[in-house]
């Protein structure tokens, strides 16, 4: 697929409002072909440097004296701009990351929520009075940590940028984002529709790059007061480390294996379509994909065998044919999925989907599979495949459900289906997850939904007015008047 609304040089990089090129490029893949169709900039540690004294002195500058209801009115501003050319940044996405196109449309749509949203609550963070002792006045303040981080992966750019980034400027902090090399066009995109709407210089700042250059740079520069990454367990341990050294705090979502219970009394017709499409959307390269399917043994058999039929009927192509399921990112991770789906040989593959002839042949295509037969402590029972695949596994009464369930080092979302509230509400206090759906699935649910993880899923959380305390530092101020 050409990049054919694209409206900027993709090889420069946004620095105190300045776009500057690099001395190195790296290539742009389209994941749907395998075929190199352009190029962005290769950015340094040097790059991090100067980014990191823009955004310090965008803090002491126009961005930092603005009122949270002026910052408030950018953000609305940039939501209004990505509305006109959602469209525009849906062809970005399909074409660098391999989803379909409408799910990138729906993905430019969450953007713009995203700064809809943030741009409303940038002037309605409050601070509390304390009642102390005679004669004080006791009251907090929020305030923006100063300059903050933003690793954001591949698999979500846009979505990513607008729960981070956009909770970040809402609250007066200075930006620094470095996206995945794999998938940096719409970062940059959205950094030229924000200076677009009047984000002064600085305030936001982007350096494209290898992680093991710029990305690495940016946690462990001292400049920097806040980090957020997204990603991989063994790149966010790296990721808090480096941060550590500065004593600087870390927001980390790191993946899931999320479970989906389901109890005899659940609808099934309702569940199926919501599981199976939150297990294969962007071919599974979701953190809170829909990759446990945790079945009460009376209905076990009619669930595999109807999710089998949705399997077999799921169709697979490039970006531009709008199908069920894409590719994947790059050859690493179709290497990485086809060598989990391997292991399934001692497991029964209950279906998988077709892959047509006329897929392109340098395409990162892997045929989504439904796999049974397996035991809780199977490494495809417990690891995150980060592909299309989902695992269905059989439990015998609400113990057990609640002991598969919470039987992995994850603990992203969760879901359950039944009719008993009672039950609902049980699951709900027990399950070891940060979001907990009932009687739907929303695989990271809305802009406003708190979101984030306890165990290895990590910490801190993303979405919603909780997104506004993280990117802030609470100071107490107490007054002693007599």
């Amino acid at each position: 697929m050409p990049i054919d609304r694209i409206w900027f040089d993709p090889t420069e990089m946004l620095i105190g409002g300045a776009w500057r090129p690099a001395s190195q490029t790296l290539p742009v893949e389209d994941p749907s072909t395998g075929s190199e169709i352009g190029a962005i900039a290769r950015g340094t540690g040097e790059d991090i440097d100067e980014a990191v004294a823009a955004a310090q002195a965008a803090r002491e500058g126009d961005w930092g004296r603005m009122t949270a209801a002026e910052r408030g009115r950018v953000l609305s501003r940039i939501g209004r701009l990505i509305l006109e050319r959602a469209e525009d940044l849906a062809v970005l996405e399909a074409t660098d990351v391999g989803k379909p196109l409408k799910q990138a449309l729906a993905d430019a749509l969450a953007l713009a929520r995203y700064m809809e949203f943030y741009g409303g609550a940038a002037d309605k963070v409050m601070g509390e009075t304390i009642p102390y002792l005679d004669g004080y006045t006791v009251y907090t303040l929020r305030e923006p940590h100063g300059v903050t981080g933003h690793i954001v992966p591949w698999n979500y750019p846009m979505q990513i940028i607008g729960r981070s980034v956009g909770a970040a400027l809402a609250m007066g902090n200075a930006a620094v984002l470095k996206p995945a090399e794999e998938a940096s066009l719409t970062a940059l995109a959205f950094a030229r529709i924000a200076t677009e709407a009047g984000l002064p210089p600085g305030a936001l700042n982007v350096v494209t790059g290898l992680g093991e250059e710029a990305g690495a740079a940016l946690p462990a520069h001292p400049g920097v007061n806040h980090l957020s990454f997204t990603g991989s367990v063994t790149v966010g341990s790296l990721v808090q480390g480096a941060a550590a050294r500065n004593i600087v705090p870390v927001t980390l979502e790191l993946g899931g294996k999320s479970p989906q219970v389901l109890f005899a009394d659940a609808d099934l017709d309702a569940a199926l379509p919501f599981l199976v499409n939150a297990g294969v959307q962007n071919a599974g390269q979701t953190c809170s994909a829909a990759s446990r399917i945790l079945v009460e043994r009376s209905r076990y058999d009619e669930v595999v065998a109807r999710m089998a039929a949705r399997y077999r009927a799921l169709s697979v192509g490039p970006a531009k044919a709008d199908r069920d399921v894409g590719p994947l990112i790059s050859a690493r991770q179709k290497q990485l999925v086809e060598g989990y789906l391997a292991l399934a040989d001692s497991a029964r593959i209950a279906a998988r989907a077709a892959l047509p002839d006329d897929l392109p042949a340098g395409g990162h295509y892997v045929a989504p599979a439904l796999i049974e037969g397996i035991g809780p402590d199977h490494r495809l029972a417990r690891e995150e495949i980060f592909g299309p695949a989902q695992v269905v596994l059989p439990f015998a009464d609400e113990e057990e459900a609640v002991a598969l369930a919470n039987g992995t080092d994850y603990g992203l979302v969760a879901s359950v289906w039944t009719d008993s509230g009672a039950r609902q509400m049980r699951m709900a206090r027990r399950l070891r997850a940060g979001q907990v759906f009932v009687n739907n699935y929303g695989a990271g649910g809305g802009v406003e939904l708190p979101f984030g993880g306890v165990g290895k899923s990590g910490h801190g959380r993303e979405k919603g007015f909780e997104a506004l305390y993280g990117f802030s530092t609470l100071k107490t101020v107490a007054a002693r008047h007599g």
